[in-house]
């Protein structure tokens, strides 16, 4: 597979690296690089060799939430518009979520909004104990919606709401007691840690893997069509708010928004 903001690499034990690669924007999340893990999703998903998939990021953040061109065009774009493009990333998140394979993410950096769901979607995920996080999309007016059914279901209500709507940066040790991480290591164990996440599905059976992560999905909570829309909805409900539009505008102009009182 031949993509320009991701890469797929797979070894012989049919273990695939599927790696956000753009690292000088932080491997933010473009609309290309939302199509371009869709259908990476969709070719993992039915290849009957791979084992295990493990999801990382190139350079020193695994994925800094959206891209500033895509948050800019969103920005001037109608509502309409806005909810097709949130609607692509649900589908990609879900893609991921659903993927048929033990998904183990790999974070050697730090991941804010759409990076922590990105983490959310995975099996488990295991992180250097320097990353650093945060759902910073109420600095901006706006609401973490589309990535919430993930982050809610990986965390719990109780949990999420300590980080939800605050939009603090939090460490390693932080994410790991509210369950976003499953492990903390030092850099330069991260990857040994990572190959003993995997060593056990390499002795398993594959169909059975597919049906057991399928049967967990199944009685967790509802991350059904309708809860994805609703969130859609809320989510361009909020782009249009007075808040949202200051907010962006501040950002994009590097100045305080009128509501920001530090």
């Amino acid at each position: 597979m031949t993509f320009e903001t991701i890469s797929v690499e797979t070894d012989a034990r049919g273990v695939a690296t599927l790696t956000l690669n753009t690292p000088d924007k932080h491997n933010a999340l473009s609309a290309r690089m939302i199509e371009e893990l869709t259908a990476a999703a969709a070719t993992l998903g039915t290849d009957a060799t791979i084992r295990a998939v493990v999801l990382t990021g190139a350079g020193k953040s695994f994925c800094a939430g959206g891209d500033l061109g895509w948050m800019r065009e969103q920005f001037h774009a109608d509502r309409q518009t806005r909810m097709i493009e949130a609607r692509k990333l649900a589908m990609m998140l879900k893609a991921l979520n659903e993927l048929p394979k033990p998904l183990i993410g790999r974070v050697q950096g730090q991941a804010f909004g759409g990076g922590v769901g990105m983490m959310s979607v995975c099996d488990t995920v295991i992180a250097v104990e320097t990353a650093k996080f945060g759902l910073t999309e109420v600095r901006l007016g706006l609401i973490p919606a589309t990535i919430s059914p993930y982050v809610l279901a990986r965390m719990g209500e109780g949990k999420a709401r300590r980080v939800f709507m605050s939009a603090r940066i939090f460490g390693a040790a932080e994410a790991r007691d509210l369950d976003l991480v499953a492990s903390v290591v030092p850099e330069a164990e991260l990857d040994a840690a990572i190959d003993a996440e995997i060593k056990p599905y390499l002795a398993a059976a594959p169909a059975a893997v597919a049906a057991a992560k399928a049967l967990a999905r199944s009685l967790g909570p509802d991350i059904s069509e309708s809860v994805i829309d609703a969130t859609i909805e809320r989510l361009a409900d909020t782009w249009e708010t007075p808040e949202a539009q200051d907010g962006i505008a501040a950002f994009f102009e590097k100045r305080k928004p009128e509501w920001a009182q530090s």
